[in-house]
């Protein structure tokens, strides 16, 4: 891959560019991949890493690269992604020209709710119009990862580029999950296939594709009217990667890849689509190790978000038996644990785990209880869950089967609703 134009790297140059973007971030998601997680929430709003949403790491990357203009495009089941928003992301200053702003869907060309995500965008042109950016930066709001979108709007305009797409390098099994590019050496896209079977892999590696990140620079100007020209289309998907992306190419525009690299090393930076049980269970995880390669330590790139104030963690009683110890773990405010050992597991806030009770290698989100004498292993327990005294969760395939839901992986999914049939609730 090319190296990056030296200009890019100029501070000065790249605030003005980022200071005349506005930002579309895609949150009207369901999930549908993450199965029983997003039954009550949209995917953007799923609890990740202990005490962050998802779309906290897409607005934070926004925050810290100097965009501070923000539009959060929202559709399914909203409600907590919209007071998340309200109670954490409201201390921009508008008299600056600063917001993040929720935009739902309300139908805006007529009696349809988004068909796609282009047609996101484009029922809300008149509210992207107003704000007069030079750039439009979409984003999606469901994926892990931390960047500086700066560089890529610099590069956008060094190449003079019509559109950039942000692209990440993936095994070539994964394609059915992604939107794939062909490019020249010059990362020029010649090609752009939305989930193909069968996709066109990199020179000289078979084995690896080159994925759509879900990040598009747009000269603003230029969106308006492939937006407009596209929703005459009634043929049309209405769809980024199925039909803008490809009607670019098709019209000799000026469409390139920008590679998600270490800007010193060329190495590809951290990138994951949590999409499924798995991938979300395993991102989890992975923060947990001890050099993990998402580092949320980071002083210099924050992740921001709201929290419920906590007190800090407790671990109660030291005896034989019944001594409450984490080993290997994270656990976050307000979680006590009582007698009980944790062992290689991500707690968020406010989990009570009591006596004689063993978790290992779990995801247990917020407001969770667990009673005495229980063992829950390889398993993520919704937000909510009350596991009775004496439950094994992760222990038995057969029975976890019968009970909840379980990954071909063997990732054991609990959430409360699965737990009060259990119970014969209503």
């Amino acid at each position: 891959m090319p190296r990056q134009p030296a200009r890019a790297s100029s501070g000065r140059y790249v605030s003005r560019l980022t200071g005349g973007t506005l930002a579309i971030i895609m949150a009207g998601g369901r999930g549908e991949r993450l199965h029983d997680l997003t039954v009550h929430r949209c995917k953007p709003a799923t609890p990740f890493g202990g005490k962050f949403r998802i779309i906290d790491f897409v607005l934070s990357n926004c925050v810290n690269s100097g965009i501070r203009q923000i539009s959060i495009l929202t559709q399914y089941k909203a409600q907590s992604l919209i007071q998340h928003v309200q109670h954490g992301w409201s201390y921009l200053r508008g008299e600056f020209g600063e917001f993040v702003e929720v935009v739902p869907a309300q139908q805006q060309l007529g009696a349809a709710w988004y068909r796609g995500t282009a047609d996101a965008v484009h029922q809300n042109l008149e509210l992207i119009v107003s704000h007069r950016p030079k750039h439009v930066l979409v984003l999606a709001g469901d994926h892990i990862y931390k960047m500086d979108y700066g560089p890529m709007i610099a590069y956008h305009v060094e190449k003079g580029a019509d559109i950039t797409v942000g692209v990440v390098e993936v095994p070539a099994r994964d394609s059915r999950h992604f939107g794939v590019l062909t490019a020249t050496e010059w990362n020029r896209v010649t090609r752009f296939s939305e989930k193909p079977a069968v996709p066109d892999t990199l020179p000289g590696r078979p084995d690896t594709i080159l994925a759509s990140m879900g990040i598009y620079v747009f000269n603003a100007q230029l969106l308006e009217t492939m937006l407009k020209e596209d929703a005459a289309q009634p043929s049309s998907s209405h769809d980024f990667g199925k039909n803008i992306l490809p009607a670019a190419i098709a019209g000799d525009r000026q469409v390139f890849a920008y590679p998600f690299q270490d800007v010193k090393t060329r190495a590809q930076s951290y990138w994951r689509d949590v999409g499924t049980i798995d991938a979300y269970y395993d991102a989890n995880l992975e923060l947990v190790h001890v050099r993990p390669e998402l580092n949320i330590y980071d002083q210099d790139w924050p992740i921001w978000t709201y929290q419920v104030q906590q007190p800090p963690a407790k671990f109660i009683l030291d005896e034989d038996g019944r001594r409450g110890t984490a080993v290997n773990s994270m656990v976050s405010g307000g979680c006590i644990i009582s007698g009980a050992i944790v062992r290689e597991s991500l707690l968020f806030s406010n989990v009570r785990v009591e006596e004689r009770s063993s978790i290992s290698r779990a995801v247990v989100l917020n407001n969770v209880e667990i009673g005495r004498d229980c063992r829950v292993h390889g398993a993520i327990l919704d937000e909510g869950c009350e596991v009775p005294d004496g439950t094994h969760i992760g222990t038995d395939r057969d029975a976890d089967v019968r009970r909840f839901h379980v990954t071909e992986n063997g990732v054991v999914l609990v959430t409360p609703d699965m737990l009060r049939r259990l119970r014969g609730d209503t």
